[in-house]
Parts: C-alpha cells; structure tokens; sequence
C-alpha cells in the first residue's frame, strides 16, 4: 500500500486527487467500473497487461479510498464483485475525460506517424 499523509496536507487539490486515482491502472480499473460490477478475473481480462498482483494492489487501494466497493460470496469457490461507490461514481466526469483525451492524443500520434512514414517513401 502507499504511504499516506492522514492530516491532509496535501499540496494542492490536484495531489489529493492523484494520490487516490494516480497510478498506472486505477484510471483503467475505473473506466471498466464505470459500466458496472465486474468480477476479479472479468477486470483481469479487460486490464491487458496487469499482473494479478497489481491488480490486487490497485483495487485494494481504491477499496480503502471509498472508490471501490468489494462484495465477498459466501460461496465455494469465493466469488468477489467489485463495484463503484458513490464517491468513486463522482470521478465519471474525470475519467471519460481522461478517455477522450487519450483517443485525441492517440489519433495526434497516428497522423505523426503517417506523415513520417510519407515523408520517408
């Protein structure tokens, strides 16, 4: 887990924010939450690339920020839902922004892309 500043003194607003969905795949877990509750394995499969244990460890911390709830089965094998709180419902905006920003910024790389390769032809 990180380490935490619990008297909230955080630089700026913006670090408050960071501190809660920073990270490399908490924007990731967010976005596929924002659909509704999926499973562990069902965010496993939709975070390409995401160790079990990262994984583990971001949806962990998001839990402990109030952004994600964890629903445990009383079932053989264990099921768990993960699923957004209000709280964690309210960073929609953000993330969809973060979503639209990114397919801009992708598309702005793939015309930098094509224009290089023209000119190298």
């Amino acid at each position: 887990m990180k380490n935490r500043q619990y008297d909230c003194n955080y630089g700026c607003p913006v670090d408050a924010t960071l501190d809660v969905i920073g990270g490399r795949w908490k924007g990731v877990i967010l976005f596929h939450l924002l659909s509704g509750t999926k499973r562990f394995n069902e965010l496993q499969r939709l975070s390409q690339g995401c160790t079990q244990r990262m994984l583990t460890l971001q949806l962990r911390e998001l839990e402990a920020d109030g952004v994600v709830r964890r629903k445990v089965y009383a079932e053989v094998p264990p099921k768990v839902e993960y699923s957004l709180t209000e709280l964690g419902q309210s960073l929609e905006p953000i993330v969809l922004l973060m979503r639209d920003w990114g397919e801009q910024y992708i598309n702005r790389l793939n015309q930098q892309k094509q224009l290089s390769g023209d000119e190298s032809a």
